[in-house]
């Protein structure tokens, strides 16, 4: 053990008693105040070294209460915090830029949030890199429940199932709190592609192969998979194009600088309503989308084939269980009322019934990573 600093047996002042092992407990010299008053004794050691000795596992004793008293004090109080929470705006970040189906379910679940809590919360759009910057964001963040994330099969599945290095662990690093929506995917072309269905589109690609382009919100994202996986299954050479969100891929298709794109619902369903776009089939594996139901499933001619996302609510690791536990049920709140789950239909998004537990979607990503790298290596896809 370390010697006390300045601490020399041979240095003793003259003025100390002659102490030696301190013991806890009562002192057994009923007679003597000294001892009555004090919760220690004293039993007198004449050898200078076992003197200091005792003083140093006296002093070491003391300093082991003092620092557990301390931690304990320390500890967050989680129910109360719980139940007090939130007590100040709230921060909820979303991976993608303003006018994707992301941004405006964001929006969505923020109101209903705010309206149920008489707090803001406020959507903080951090786009970039396939849906990862934002998740590395609230992964670094204070685990308080105050910054929560949107998360996306894109940041949470799809980009570590590509083997990507990303600067986050999406099992490690978040707390799932619980499903949102799923958002069906369309395969939308431009008005001019002339092509009206799957099996015509795969006609006209394998007649001109490489002329066609695949345009999706960035490289790694669940767009950029679907785009891989057309080409596999269906046998055709097509050219992926990545943008920086999903707008300006959209913005470019209309104009017809892309053909193609599997994108959301919701980014696209405006302008199909407008003409300026068309939906030739849903990418759904078994059910036709309730937002366009007349559209045919991609995997009646390509069978297995699926493709869409999903936005859930995740908070950083080491967030109260008391808080999760309190956000996952306004959002089964949010989702049980027909108002809300009918203004997300409208927009291509499709609420979930309940938002589930928080065990069950972190056993859900953890399966769908697992399926999706099995899928991605027996393809032989790259995230370029």
């Amino acid at each position: 053990m370390k010697t006390l600093v300045g601490s020399k047996p041979h240095a003793i002042p003259s003025h100390l008693p002659e102490i030696g092992e301190i013991s806890f407990g009562p002192s057994p010299d009923a007679a003597s105040t000294t001892a009555r008053a004090a919760p220690w004794r004293v039993s007198s050691i004449r050898n200078p070294a076992a003197r200091w000795a005792s003083l140093r596992k006296f002093a070491l004793a003391v300093w082991c209460c003092t620092v557990a008293s301390t931690s304990y004090a320390a500890q967050p109080a989680s129910g109360g915090a719980a139940a007090d929470y939130p007590t100040k705006p709230i921060r909820l970040v979303v991976p993608f830029p303003p006018g994707a189906s992301a941004d405006f379910t964001a929006r969505q679940f923020a109101q209903k949030l705010s309206d149920a809590w008489g707090q803001q919360v406020l959507v903080d759009n951090r786009p970039g890199a396939g849906g990862a910057i934002g998740p590395a964001i609230v992964a670094k963040s204070t685990p308080d429940g105050y910054t929560l994330l949107l998360g996306s099969a894109a940041g949470q599945v799809i980009g570590p199932a590509f083997g990507q290095k990303l600067p986050y662990d999406s099992l490690k690093d978040f707390a799932p709190i619980g499903l949102g929506v799923s958002v069906p995917f369309a395969l939308a072309l431009n008005a001019a592609v002339p092509a009206n269905s799957t099996r015509e589109l795969i006609d006209l690609a394998k007649a001109q192969p490489g002329r066609l382009n695949c345009a999706s919100v960035g490289t790694g994202s669940t767009g950029h998979l679907a785009c891989e996986l057309f080409k596999v299954m269906a046998g055709v050479n097509v050219v992926h194009v990545p943008y920086k969100g999903g707008a300006p891929a959209v913005t470019d298709l209309i104009s017809g600088q892309v053909h193609m794109i599997f994108s959301g619902i919701a980014q696209v369903l405006p302008h199909i309503k407008t003409g300026r776009l068309k939906a030739i089939a849903i990418a759904n594996p078994t059910q036709r989308s309730q937002t366009l139901p007349e559209l045919p499933l991609v995997t009646e001619t390509l069978p297995g084939f699926s493709s869409g996302t999903w936005y859930g609510l995740f908070a950083p690791a080491g967030t109260p269980k008391a808080i999760i536990t309190k956000i996952n049920a306004e959002l089964s709140r949010a989702l049980a009322s027909p108002e809300f789950a009918a203004r997300l239909l409208m927009n291509g998004v499709e609420p979930y019934k309940t938002s589930g537990t928080p065990e069950a979607l972190q056993e859900m990503i953890r399966g769908d990573i697992a399926h999706w790298r099995k899928v991605i290596k027996d393809a032989g896809i790259t995230a370029e």
